[in-house]
């Protein structure tokens, strides 16, 4: 018997089918001819670029031949997964000597957290050291995975925040009298109150922290930290851990990971025994929102508001795009989505892909002065070819991204693989930056997974292929144990673009090609010339910093970007400088060069995995007379939360700004 079919239930059903037709007519092509071109050393791309690579000093204690952790037995299977992540790099100026020329490196060989010159600087200023948690709990379950540099406690000197799978935060204080850069210099402070105990241990939440993202969520003028969970609660660490390890509930469109927190500032003081407050917000996400694998966030205003909005790179499924609605004192967001077009992918629109993401950065990557984004996920071939994202900003105007994040639409558009950005094998961390001083960014990207001697893929692609009912329980999964390789010997990227806006991988013309997985980069001007340099954490290998030689191509804008330290705080930093204050965190720079080129930035407080950039603002600003002023538009909130709008005019070259009502720059 023939069952008749409605039209509605006819175009419900060839509809998509045509769609996909086309999809697959024009995508499949385009994708063979758009992977990743590569100049060669002493082309025209190429040649802009000279950068040293340059080892990275450690103190006693860090380096061994260690290359996995020891896990508990039921999970043994996974110990090359588990062991795939941790390695970490900040860039910052923690002395106090007006230059970004330290770094704070995580190193996972021996699960250590060490502050270090950065290799181009005066390396006599101290001796690398290894900070201490003391007296605080800890335990074999509690190993580090990152360093956040920023002033916690706004007493003008620079504190760092390590997170920890197995362990809550710890903030490291600079203590007011220190007088030298090294361990003691720091008080170590809970961000959550620990129990006490008896037996001295740690008996503490078990986070997996993978992601922090610094900024003034609320508008209020003092600092709040976003924290983002991978695994829920675990402590496969542990041979006699109590919490089980729990795996995603599915591989594209996962909630049952760590999600997501927010913390604001209570109090704090300064002094030789400093101190800071912070409590958790109470429900600051939309329900159903928050639960995702996080591994890196980003924060930056894209409604003009001088409010941050916050994405979150989630593994195993959507990332989130959170719009801020916050006012002082209350943290809150909605929650905005791309719209989908008649051949875009699902995965192409934002806020529906089901992909890994692992980056997470703003800037701009076509020069039309509004924000960008660049998201690494894995896009190795012949492997899982998914793809990364190159978010480019849609809206005219302020103006009309406000109009519609508000009505809950993200007006970006994945560009990735017409620009050349799209697949390039497993991606972590990335940042945007003018490397060259052209006006136009280049896209640096940590890459690779675990480095072995036999190949995973077959089994990570079978896996990929089960009931997601299963794949949360570990015993459903494959063994990635000790000898594991996934994408382990592809080399770190660094795109920059042509003439045309399409990006080449300059990695083997610059010499960048070291086949070693590699996980946080930290970018930051540490001579004071213009020119940025950065260091790359690599998972189970000596990190190394790239120095730069030169950004010929043009001249730039420098600022340090302060906001006055709250009374009682130290008047000068260990390199015996007056303190400057507090980096004005969110602050908007805009400059228009006499060309009508519009170029943009913001003072991030530590976006993306676990790379962290210097806080302070750079911008390339191409072939302008070094002497003409330039007009320059600051957007920033005072210590009191008030918002501040000020054109100005400087001169190319570095700058230190002291926002309060006004801006002043300091001599």
């Amino acid at each position: 018997m023939k069952i008749p079919l409605s039209r509605s239930v006819l175009r419900k059903a060839v509809v998509p089918a045509v769609a996909l037709l086309i999809m697959g007519a024009l995508f499949i092509p385009a994708r063979s001819s758009l992977l990743p071109t590569f100049d060669n050393a002493g082309g025209p791309i190429a040649s802009r670029f000279d950068f040293t690579p340059m080892p990275i000093a450690m103190p006693d204690g860090v380096r061994s031949d260690r290359t996995i952790r020891d896990v508990r037995y039921p999970y043994e299977h996974l110990a090359a997964w588990i062991s795939s992540i941790g390695a970490a790099a900040a860039m910052n100026d923690i002395d106090g000597n007006r230059l970004s020329d330290d770094l704070c490196m995580v190193d996972v060989r021996a699960d250590k957290v060490y502050v270090t010159p950065t290799p181009d600087s005066n390396t006599s200023r101290y001796a690398p050291f290894i900070l201490d948690p003391a007296p605080l709990r800890m335990d074999e379950a509690a190993v580090p995975a990152g360093c956040v540099p920023g002033d916690y406690n706004s007493d003008g000197r620079t504190d760092l925040l390590v997170h920890f799978y197995g362990r809550t935060p710890i903030v490291y204080l600079q203590k007011s009298d220190a007088k030298t850069l090294d361990a003691k210099a720091f008080r170590p402070v809970d961000l959550v109150p620990v129990p006490d105990t008896e037996d001295g241990t740690y008996h503490g939440q078990r986070w997996i922290t993978a992601a922090v993202a610094i900024a003034d969520f609320d508008g209020n003028g003092t600092t709040d930290i976003f924290i983002g969970n991978y695994f829920p609660d675990m402590d496969a660490l542990k041979q006699d851990g109590r919490l089980a390890l729990w795996m995603t509930d599915s591989f594209s469109n996962a909630a049952n990971g760590g999600g997501n927190r927010i913390f604001t500032l209570n109090g704090a003081t300064a002094g030789p025994e400093p101190t800071v407050d912070y409590r958790e917000v109470a429900q600051p996400f939309p329900i159903g929102k928050s639960s995702g694998w996080v591994l890196a966030a980003a924060a930056t205003d894209l409604t003009g508001d001088q409010l941050p909005e916050l994405y979150v790179s989630n593994d195993f499924g959507k990332d989130r795009m959170f719009v801020n609605k916050s006012k002082p004192g209350d943290i809150r967001f909605g929650f905005a989505e791309g719209e989908r077009g008649l051949t875009d992918p699902k995965s192409y629109v934002m806020g529906h892909d089901s992909y890994k993401g692992m980056a997470a950065d703003f800037g701009d990557l076509n020069g039309d002065g509004m924000p960008d984004l660049f998201v690494s996920n894995i896009a190795a071939r012949f492997a899982l070819m998914e793809g990364h994202f190159a978010w480019y900003n849609t809206a005219k105007d302020t103006a009309d991204a406000a109009a519609e994040l508000n009505d809950g639409v993200a007006p970006f558009k994945n560009r990735a693989p017409e620009v050349g950005l799209a697949w390039q094998t497993w991606g972590w961390d990335a940042k945007i930056d003018d490397f060259d001083n052209d006006g136009r960014n280049e896209v640096i990207q940590a890459t690779g997974m675990i480095k072995g001697d036999t190949n995973r893929w077959p089994q990570i692609q079978e896996a990929g292929t089960i009931n997601d009912d299963l794949v949360k329980y570990p015993v459903a999964w494959p063994v990635i144990a000790k000898g594991a390789d996934l994408s382990g010997s592809d080399p770190m990227g660094f795109f920059s673009q042509g003439d045309d806006g399409k990006f080449a991988n300059l990695t083997h013309a610059l010499g960048m090609d070291a086949p070693i997985p590699s996980r946080g980069i930290a970018v930051g001007d540490s001579t004071g010339s213009g020119a940025l340099s950065f260091a790359v954490a690599r998972q189970w290998a000596d990190p190394v910093f790239y120095h730069n030689n030169r950004a010929k191509d043009g001249q730039f804008l420098g600022l340090k970007l302060v906001k006055p330290a709250k009374e009682g705080s130290a008047p000068t930093t260990i390199a015996g400088l007056p303190t400057l204050g507090v980096p004005a965190i969110d602050a908007q720079v805009q400059v228009r060069t006499p060309d009508g080129k519009v170029h943009t930035a913001h003072l991030d407080g530590g976006s993306g995995h676990t790379g962290k950039r210097a806080t302070e603002v750079h911008l390339g600003l191409g072939n302008v007379d070094p002497k003409a002023p330039l007009e320059v538009k600051l957007c920033w909130r005072d210590s009191k939360g008030g918002p501040h709008e000020q054109t100005i005019q400087l001169t190319p070259g570095w700058h230190t700004m002291s926002l309060t009502s006004s801006a002043q720059e300091v001599k």
